[in-house]
């Protein structure tokens, strides 16, 4: 209803707003909302052709191995793959930075940019559920990513005949890699993207947050390789996410390492990669539970 005051008096006009008789279906349905947009965002499906692009194009180099491994598997009848499936994340870490820096600020950037947050909290959703949402869902986007390459491989492998139990375990193992890997990438990349509202600067400070770690780790643990410091070697490697994941995959998960001459971290450094790991995932999200405290105002 609205009124109009006029000359000759006041009108009452209908124009049509009525209440809302359907059913409330509260937080858990506007939660699980949430990360399905989000996730489906993380490709690009719902938006526009041009968004598309990028994230198929980069899911497509990180299965275009794993199909060329197959292939070489099955017409050379080889008695194994040729990489491990707790090793293919690893190899093909440039692709899974370039992923998480071009969608992890899309996820939470533009909501900061445009201060669309505090319209999430005026609903029944709370500070929460959105970054349960957006945390789950691009750790989800990550986990599409690294664990679609393993399948083709599990496949590839069966179809060449490999030993069952063997590649079974291996898929196994990888499954837990690369579900390690995507908490603690997308907790990383939502916490630097969530700092700053312009997509732009996230994309850069997500590529230098995973970059420049691993280059400055790589080039000590060398040093102190070729300085004949090996103990050196396995406690550098705390220091990067990604020789984080790598640390322990080779300790516990059967993996090879690719730290200088392949020396595989002690158990006891291995048990401590994979609570700093798990550290650095709760940290990240009760650094992005403190950020949307202040950014829903």
């Amino acid at each position: 209803m609205s009124t109009e005051t006029t000359p000759g008096g006041a009108y009452i006009h209908n124009i049509g707003y009525r209440h809302y008789d359907g059913p409330r279906l509260g937080r858990a349905y506007a939660r699980r909302s949430l990360f399905s947009q989000s996730l489906r965002g993380a490709y690009g499906l719902g938006r526009s052709a041009k968004s598309k692009v990028l994230p198929m194009l980069l899911f497509g180099v990180m299965c275009l191995p794993a199909g060329i491994m197959v292939a070489v598997t099955v017409f050379t009848k080889a008695g194994n793959l040729p990489i491990g499936y707790t090793r293919y994340a690893i190899y093909l870490q440039a692709v899974i930075g370039l992923y998480l820096a071009s969608q992890a600020p899309q996820s939470v950037s533009r909501d900061l940019r445009f201060k669309t947050v505090p319209l999430y909290f005026s609903r029944p959703i709370e500070r929460a559920d959105y970054v349960m949402a957006k945390f789950a869902s691009m750790a989800g986007a990550l986990f599409i990513l690294t664990a679609a390459p393993l399948v083709i491989l599990y496949a590839g492998a069966l179809l060449a005949k490999l030993d069952f139990l063997d590649q079974t375990k291996g898929f196994g193992q990888g499954l837990v890699s690369s579900a390690l890997l995507s908490l603690l990438f997308a907790g990383i990349g939502l916490v630097v993207s969530a700092l700053t509202p312009r997509r732009g600067f996230g994309v850069a400070a997500v590529i230098a947050v995973l970059t420049i770690p691993y280059g400055a780790v790589s080039a000590v643990q060398g040093i102190a390789s070729f300085r004949g410091s090996e103990a050196a070697v396995g406690w550098l490697g705390l220091f990067s996410p990604i020789t984080l994941i790598d640390g322990v995959q080779s300790t516990f998960l059967g993996g090879s390492s690719s730290f200088p001459n392949g020396q595989t971290p002690s158990t006891a450094a291995g048990v401590v990669y994979a609570v700093v790991s798990l550290l650095v995932i709760a940290g990240c999200y009760a650094l992005l539970m403190r950020r949307y405290r202040k950014a829903g105002l």
